[in-house]
């Protein structure tokens, strides 16, 4: 045989030659297939049907990686300094933190690699495949390019495939393409520019046989495939830090340099004034300690954990504790339209029959319409509801739920207790007969079939041939037994046909007595098909012929009548049109990419609200025309991308990323994970959603449903806002004692106002006791009527850093101030003075907390007793400072005193007066700077 080029594999236009050249190129033979000695020397050069797993950084490499970021070498140059100081339980403490946040990372890493993994097992299935001109069953994985696979219902395809053969051969390919209805094959040549989604002579890998057989022969393997280019899309995609991420590195840094200019100033000054060194050296080891926020990461940690159980309460799984606060930054949403906006099933909306156009609502057999609706008339649509019910292969079957006991719980009434068995299109046919009054069973007893044709798209149309006992039966309660019997003569067979207008108009032509009814009835398919829908014809006609069986030439000589059309849509979920409003009133941009056609997204689209007027939609082909430069534009105009393939489903989540948007990405299918790993937030479907999919996205819907996505949001917008309050608070203590510290060697102040060890004591606790209280706040009434956070600004603005600035004068002002107040007026000792400083830090602090609560309104917004956990915390502070005030044991360990009630109504005093001027400015700037 001739030697194949397999390298080359990838830039073959298969769809666009002949079986013939196909089989020539791969030099094997439709009728023997590959000889095995073949087969064995291809797989030595091709290498097995599998992905290649990719390489990867070793377990080592990632974990250190963990350690790679500022605020890990704040935290670790924290736990050095505890360690220099003899503090070797803060040491630990510390340390314990990075190393467990470093491992909680490291896993939720390793778990995103598993996405590929994944990917490769969905590969391995077993073949029908010919070979030495014998039928014989192998693992997918031992497949060539070259072999002549057989397929047939309920399999699943294992190779990329040019079909060769086929009969009534459709294939699901949704997890591919996002094509939400099975995909009729044929063997025909297409255009060369022809998308994935349309190219009905190809059979992809994983895709799966829903009716009829085919056989092809094997063109992709492996890493080759359609699914092995999405693997390696998967590993490229590129892995974005979160704002959270970017906004804490920025943070950490600004921090770091401020800390080690703090420490270096103090270094000189305590030089300058002749200080002893080792003094000198300690006091800008205990500055350096001040500063650094050692209750940050923790923060971060419980208010994200927090994020995750509310959000798990409203549908949406997180997979990644970082997504929380992604989803709260989010600006735009890319969505699947399939189930995650539309409630993933098939249903009539529409019936146009004797030129009157129904809702399907409105249609009552036998009787009259819904209020505000017409009447329907009694034969044509009657008939046209008949065809579609009959003229079908598919059934509603009931399926059981299982309760948390093992019992069944069904409720005969709740539609989700019912599922389509077979074709979508021929279950919402059946749904339209039920709603309006038809009885299947009734029916079928009435009109018992006796032989069809199946579709096949030479043909678009399918046919059924019925005996009509509808007369007998009606006469059944009437009758007796005698006349019955007489009736069977009279009982007579009617064809009842479904298909594409084109195919059906020409068998109906001879029943047209009106010469523009042609015109009328195309018109009403258009303007149907214009909204979106997708529009059925019916017809019938009476059988005469003694034969219990129909071929197409019955068909073809006519004499039908027509009955009408029936239209039908995946309508979409009322709560998801709810939710796009509240994203939209949020400042977020709603897109919809989707592998339908452009009419039927662009239509849902409207019906959901993802924009005020028409939507703009493109096509996947009009995108495959867009340079790199020019697609941001495009992507950012945009709502409505259609009949796109993966590789572009990539590109324009990357797109929208270079216009400095943060993206969310949805998506159920293998050919939605490179997007959802490239996406800022990827969002897989719990329902719906393949192994692949989740494994690749950071957080999982439960129900797909887009409003659970408005849901997350909201609730990631409001972890963004606590985190931001905790920050808040906590700077001004780590800035004030730093300051203390500076101004008293600056001042040549002899005893240090407060020691290293008084000020571990004041972040520790007041870090875990007040401001971990912050993250259970709840949201406020506001959070989904502003814009998202521009992710250019820093995490802290610049009316934070005022406020944060004013906090922390009072802070320096206060605790320099009484100390030497004590020292120097009520003549205390230091041990004294120092307790009153660092009771300013406490007090101020918690006065300063309450403020906290909200940062634009009064903490009486958010409800004086709405945060338990804040009122608990500041219980539990106080209880503990006034042991470290008054207990024997905790002044023997924190060189403190006991301090008089003078003292304490001093301090109380100041933390007031805090309290109402921060209050004071928040009213201030929302009165005057914020109309």
């Amino acid at each position: 045989m001739n030697q194949v080029n397999f390298f080359n594999q990838t830039d073959q236009k298969w769809h666009n030659r002949s079986t013939e050249d196909v089989l020539k190129e791969y030099s094997t033979n439709f009728q023997l297939g590959l000889t095995q000695s073949e087969v064995e020397k291809r797989i030595r050069t091709f290498g097995p049907n599998k992905i290649t797993p990719q390489k990867k950084q070793s377990l080592l490499m990632i974990f250190l990686l963990q350690f790679h970021q500022p605020l890990v070498y704040i935290l670790l140059l924290s736990a050095v300094v505890s360690a220099a100081l003899g503090k070797w339980v803060d040491a630990l403490v510390i340390f314990s933190v990075v190393v467990i946040n470093s491992l909680i990372g490291f896993i939720q890493e390793m778990k995103a690699a598993k996405a590929i993994d994944a990917l490769a097992k969905s590969l391995e299935s077993d073949a029908l495949v010919l070979r030495d001109g014998e039928k014989m069953r192998v693992s997918s994985s031992l497949l060539v390019p070259g072999d002549i696979i057989i397929v047939s219902s309920g399999d699943k395809v294992p190779a990329d495939m040019r079909l060769i053969l086929s009969k009534n051969l459709q294939i699901n390919e949704s997890a591919l393409t996002g094509e939400s209805l099975p995909v009729q094959k044929q063997d025909l040549l297409l255009a060369e520019d022809t998308i994935l989604a349309d190219r009905v002579n190809m059979l992809y890998t994983s895709s799966l046989v829903t009716y009829g057989q085919g056989t092809g022969v094997v063109v992709a393997s492996g890493d080759q495939t359609e699914m092995g280019k999405i693997s390696t899309a998967i590993a490229s995609a590129d892995s974005y830090d979160t704002p959270l991420t970017q906004k804490i590195a920025k943070f950490s840094n600004w921090l770091l340099y401020l800390i080690i200019a703090f420490a270096v100033i103090t270094f000189i000054v305590g030089m300058i004034h002749g200080q002893n060194i080792v003094d000198v050296f300690m006091a800008a080891v205990a500055l350096a300690v001040a500063a650094i926020p050692e209750g940050l990461p923790a923060a971060v940690t419980v208010t994200l954990a927090i994020g995750v159980k509310r959000m798990a309460k409203r549908r949406a799984i997180i997979r990644k504790l970082s997504a929380v606060e992604t989803l709260g930054s989010t600006t735009v949403i890319c969505s699947d339209k399939t189930g995650t906006l539309t409630e993933n099933q098939m249903t009539v909306q529409y019936l146009w029959s004797n030129g009157v156009e129904y809702h399907i609502s409105d249609i009552r057999i036998g009787g009259a319409a819904d209020s505000g609706g017409a009447e329907a008339p009694s034969y044509a649509p009657l008939e046209c509801l008949r065809a579609g019910l009959l003229c079908n292969d598919s059934k509603i079957v009931k399926i059981d739920k299982i309760d948390k006991n093992g019992d069944t719980k069904n409720n005969d009434n709740d539609q989700e207790n019912y599922q389509v068995q077979g074709d979508p299109t021929e279950g919402a046919l059946i749904v339209s007969a039920i709603k309006t009054g038809l009885d299947e069973n009734k029916e079928i007893k009435k009109y018992p079939r006796l032989d069809s044709i199946p579709f096949e798209s030479e043909n678009q149309y399918m046919a059924t041939l019925h005996l009509d006992k509808s007369r007998s039966a009606e006469l059944a309660g009437l009758a007796g037994p005698t006349v019955l019997e007489g009736l069977k003569g009279d009982e007579k067979k009617v064809i009842y046909l479904k298909g594409s207008l084109s195919a059906l108009l020409p068998l109906c032509k001879k029943s047209f007595t009106d010469p523009n009814e042609v015109e009328k009835i195309k018109a009403a398919s258009q303007n149907l098909a214009k909204q979106g829908l997708r529009v059925l014809a019916f017809a019938k006609a009476e059988f005469s012929s003694e034969r219990n069986t129909i071929s197409t030439t019955d068909i073809a000589a006519g004499g039908f009548i027509f009955l009408g059309l029936q239209a039908m849509i995946d309508p979409p979920r009322e709560e998801a049109k709810k939710a796009v409003r509240a994203c939209r009133l949020a400042g977020i941009q709603v897109k919809m990419i989707t592998g339908d056609q452009v009419l039927t997204a662009s239509a849902i689209a409207t019906q959901v609200g993802l924009s005020d007027a028409n939507p703009i939609a493109i096509t996947g082909k009009e995108i495959s025309k867009l340079s790199d430069d020019e697609l941001p534009d495009v992507a950012e105009k945009t709502t409505v991308f259609a009949r796109v393939t993966p590789e572009q489903k990539l590109k324009l989540v990357r797109a929208l990323q270079q216009r400095k948007h943060i993206v969310a990405m949805t998506g159920d299918g293998v050919n939605d994970a490179p997007a959802l790993k490239q996406a800022d937030i990827g969002v897989a479907m719990g329902i719906t959603g393949t192994e692949v999919s989740k494994e690749a996205a950071d957080m999982v819907l439960m129900d797909d449903n887009f409003a659970s996505i408005e849901a997350a949001v909201e609730e990631g917008r409001c972890v963004f806002d606590n985190l931001i309050k905790f920050i808040s608070w906590t700077i001004p203590t780590n800035l004030g004692q730093g300051l203390v510290v500076l101004l008293a060697i600056v001042l040549n102040v002899a005893s240090l106002p407060l020691l290293p060890v008084q000020i571990l004591w004041i972040n520790t606790t007041t870090a875990v006791f007040l401001g971990l209280t912050l993250a259970f706040e709840e949201k406020s009434l506001d959070i989904m009527s502003r814009s998202p956070r521009d992710p250019n600004i820093p995490i802290l603005t610049g009316e934070l850093l005022f406020r944060i600035l004013i906090i922390s004068l009072i802070l320096v002002t206060g605790s320099f101030g009484f100390y030497q107040l004590e020292l120097f007026y009520y003549g205390s000792s230091i041990e004294i003075a120092r307790t009153v400083a660092i009771n300013v830090f406490i007090v101020v602090q918690t006065a300063y907390l309450l403020n906290c609560r909200s940062l634009t309104h009064s903490m009486f917004s958010m409800g004086i007793f709405s945060n338990k956990w804040l009122l608990g915390g500041i219980g539990i502070m106080f209880g503990l400072q006034l042991a470290f005030v008054y207990s024997p044991v905790m002044n023997n360990l924190f060189h403190t005193a006991p301090v008089t009630l003078g003292s304490w109504g001093r301090v109380f005093a100041l933390a007031v007066i805090s309290y109402f001027f921060i209050e004071g400015e928040k009213w201030c700037r929302s009165k005057f700077f914020l109309q």
